[in-house]
């Protein structure tokens, strides 16, 4: 693998795979009753968040202490970036203090690829979501989610989603999860479709590896998956759609509509969910929904990229256990 991960597009089919993998690999230790690993002892890991968040950065920081690591958490929310202290300050502090990773959440898109190219520090870079650009880490528990749901846990291993088709809805122009997932999906080998409205369609999507269709109700008989994305009205400065009713009524999702997918397929949520917009309560709460599933394959995936980029390239779990054996 790459020193840093900034984008999903950076990722191989081979590399992709491997993380796929040794996410496998690390969701066995939450079965554990003691859910650690030695790996990462002594390495300290700074959680860099900008923005708002709770499903990265708890799920960031729990996958860096099931790895043993030292863990940084840092908020714009008073620090002295609230004075007026630039990134590039901030990460010469971190440099100086001899932190080992750093995984960075902000709200401009292109701030993790400067902070990993500027030489301002010396460390592993991790985009926890960067603006409208990217969230590799979500695209790879999501393709985690799919592989376990539609291959299988063990039939999975070595595999990708090579014929799957995908199907992600809602307001595609706003959201990281949208482009870090059709860049991911289609390494892996999927056929993504876009589903939103005109006014949430970005320009230049006729370049992206995608299929768009403004009608729903078309596609879902034939997905396997259906991801659906919030509305994200705190990066909206116009109206792009009449009213919140009309919005679900053309593009929420439903048990009538569940009901058109095939029996296999699933329904995803990058989170957080606004039932009765995007998503109906019926829906959420259904067995074929994965939300809470995401989340607890984010901890796995994350644990696997911080392993794959600070710990090496030997088995996950097996090389760790041998040295506990030792004790």
């Amino acid at each position: 693998m790459k020193r840093h991960l900034i984008s999903a597009a950076d990722l191989t089919r081979d590399d992709a795979v491997l993380i796929l993998d040794t996410a496998e690999e690390m969701a066995r230790v939450a079965d554990r009753p003691i859910k650690k690993l030695p790996t990462l002892r002594g390495r300290t890991i700074c959680n860099l968040f900008f923005e708002d968040s709770t499903r990265t950065r708890i799920s960031f920081e729990a996958a860096e202490k099931r790895l043993s690591a030292d863990v940084i958490n840092f908020a714009a929310k008073g620090s002295s970036v609230s004075k007026g202290e630039s990134l590039k300050d901030t990460a010469q502090t971190l440099e100086a203090m001899g932190v080992d990773a750093v995984v960075i959440r902000h709200g401009a898109s292109g701030a993790p690829y400067r902070l990993a190219n500027s030489g301002w520090i010396d460390a592993p870079v991790i985009n926890a979501g960067d603006g409208t650009h990217q969230h590799p880490t979500q695209a790879l528990l999501d393709a985690f989610t799919m592989r376990r749901r539609l291959v299988g846990r063990d039939a999975g291993l070595g595999k990708d989603l090579a014929g799957r088709r995908i199907t992600i809805v809602g307001d595609v122009l706003h959201s990281r999860v949208a482009r870090s997932n059709v860049d991911l999906l289609h390494t892996l080998g999927a056929e993504v479709t876009l589903v939103a409205p005109p006014t949430l369609v970005p320009v230049g999507v006729e370049t992206w590896p995608c299929e768009v269709s403004y009608s729903l109700d078309e596609v879902l008989p034939k997905s396997d998956a259906v991801m659906m994305l919030r509305v994200q009205r705190e990066r909206m400065n116009a109206a792009f759609f009449p009213t919140e009713r009309e919005y679900s009524r053309r593009y929420g999702l439903d048990a009538a509509r569940m009901a058109r997918m095939p029996e296999h397929a699933i329904v995803m949520h990058p989170g957080p969910m606004v039932r009765g917009m995007e998503i109906t309560a019926e829906v959420a709460d259904s067995d074929r929904c994965t939300v809470v599933e995401q989340v607890a394959n984010g901890v796995s995936v994350r644990m696997a990229v911080l392993y794959l980029l600070l710990g090496g390239s030997e088995p996950a779990v097996t090389a760790p256990s041998r040295t506990e054996e030792t004790k």
